[in-house]
């Protein structure tokens, strides 16, 4: 609860996927938050779990994603949580795998950052990025996911150089191997067994975002790994 005795407003995306609907549940705590996805279904369900507002939206529509943002007010927190990441060798991958992925893990949360800068300037809030072990090493087998969370990790280090002005606090957080359908379809694709006991709980990212959001105001939390407990692979 904000010092006026209203909540904060937060807007997550990538919220039907394993650790967007965690960072949903664990923000709705607090927050009004704005859950954004593309299946009705699975954000008609979490809603009813959390209270928070769906948003039924491509985030790579620029134009669809302009005119739902237009109806913003008030904005404290932004989680950009959506990412696709398909098996690609620099081999197999074509110019249409490339956009694709670039589209959704890169420039939709750049475009969206932007559009919705100047609230996140008044409310001097934070933006967190979800990143990725792959944002600083490679991956094998993966070109086009370790290319794009390097660029990622690139724009959120501008994005804060060029607000601290405006006391925007702007964080990647990396999380490694976690329990997702994401993680299982990847590991499906590349004939690894898949070993959920040994993964990340996705509320244990989730729990990693409310301590960025409920950081003293007088710090700048800007790089946070989270690691298996007991290391698999520097992934």
């Amino acid at each position: 609860m904000s010092a006026s005795g209203v909540r904060p407003h937060a807007l997550v995306t990538g919220a039907t996927g394993g650790m967007g609907g965690a960072i949903v549940r664990e923000l709705s705590r607090t927050h009004d938050v704005i859950a954004v996805g593309r299946s009705a279904d699975a954000l008609s369900e979490l809603t009813a779990q959390t209270g928070a507002t769906p948003w039924v939206l491509d985030i790579t529509d620029a134009d669809a994603l302009a005119a739902r943002t237009a109806e913003l007010t008030r904005l404290d927190v932004l989680v950009h949580g959506a990412a696709i990441a398909a098996v690609r060798t620099a081999e197999s991958a074509t110019p249409e795998d490339w956009e694709r992925q670039f589209a959704i893990n890169v420039f939709a949360p750049a475009e969206l950052t932007r559009q919705v800068l100047p609230l996140l300037r008044e409310s001097q809030g934070t933006v967190v990025f979800i990143g990725s072990g792959a944002g600083t090493r490679p991956v094998p087998g993966h070109a086009i996911y370790t290319a794009s969370k390097h660029a990622l990790r690139g724009f959120a280090d501008v994005l804060r150089i060029d607000e601290q002005r405006h006391r925007v606090r702007v964080v990647t957080l990396a999380p490694g191997q976690t329990d997702t359908g994401m993680l299982r379809t990847q590991s499906a694709e590349m004939g690894t067994p898949y070993e959920p006991e040994r993964y990340i709980k996705p509320s244990s990212v989730a729990a990693t975002v409310r301590f960025l959001v409920d950081a003293s105001p007088d710090v700048h939390l800007t790089d946070i790994a989270v690691r298996p407990r007991v290391e698999i692979a520097r992934l």
